[in-house]
């Protein structure tokens, strides 16, 4: 399973998270300590928001380990708000396109889980995409298929109803198939202004989801911890998810996919 770091609040050299912490998101890449594999070789990414609405990318194929540019990045790149994700891939290629995080216009999406026996409802499911969303389908995996029907089902209305919405779908159509591995879904979503963040699975046992609100408003949700303070990280609860809005509030929604 993948690993990832977002981060809301006042503007922060990227290193701060992604290289020089602790348990720093590059030490989670050799060293991951809740997922299911303790390596996530198979690429990386980053997405930040800087001057313009919407946001940057970098994307790779190397281990994040094991790439130097993106520790130049991280050194130079300040944002109020970013992404960074090392990958762990559940069976589609590694390849740019498949590397998270994913843009589509002003949004940002990551996710660390899995579509069960995905292949089998893969066409149905891109299927339901229109024709103006899936040109813009250029990679192969569940994440970005998510992404995208999530999309289409108007994410700026609310975020947390349309990414509900499109879990319960693709959960109708894995019970048609006859699927019984899992739905997994640990993800997480920007529009530069609010950042939100997903826990659920069909089987209660999604991948982990942290958060951990700083003295002056600022925000780090994580797939694990990136310190070893413990006491000031709160686990996101099973099928719930939270949202911290522009003005730094926090809301808290349970979303159960059973």
């Amino acid at each position: 399973m993948c690993r990832w770091v977002a981060y809301k609040g006042q503007p922060v050299f990227l290193e701060h998270y992604v290289t020089t912490a602790d348990h720093s998101l590059i030490h989670q890449s050799l060293h991951a300590e809740k997922g299911k594999t303790v390596t996530n070789g198979d690429g990386f990414g980053i997405g930040w928001y800087g001057a313009r609405d919407n946001p940057g990318l970098y994307r790779e194929i190397l281990p994040a380990w094991n790439d130097t540019n993106l520790k130049s990045l991280a050194s130079q790149i300040q944002s109020s708000l970013f992404f960074a994700h090392v990958r762990a891939s559940t069976g589609t290629a590694t390849n740019r396109c498949n590397c998270h995080p994913f843009a589509y216009d002003k949004w940002l999406f990551m996710h660390n889980g899995q579509i069960g026996d995905y292949h089998r409802v893969r066409r149905g499911l891109e299927l339901q995409l229109s024709d103006d969303y899936y040109e813009h389908r250029f990679g192969s995996t569940d994440s970005e298929l998510l992404f995208l029907l999530a999309v289409q089902e108007n994410l700026q209305k609310c975020p947390v109803t349309a990414m509900r919405n499109v879990l319960h779908r693709v959960r109708e159509a894995m019970i048609d198939k006859g699927i019984r591995t899992p739905l997994r879904f640990t993800s997480c979503l920007s529009d530069g202004k609010r950042l939100c963040g997903f826990r659920c699975s069909s089987d209660h046992h999604a991948p982990s989801l942290y958060y951990r609100r700083y003295e002056n408003g600022d925000v780090v949700l994580v797939s694990e911890p990136i310190d070893r303070q413990s006491e000031c990280w709160i686990e996101v609860p099973q099928d719930h998810a939270v949202c911290f809005k522009e003005n730094g509030d926090m809301v808290q929604t349970e979303m159960p996919l059973h």
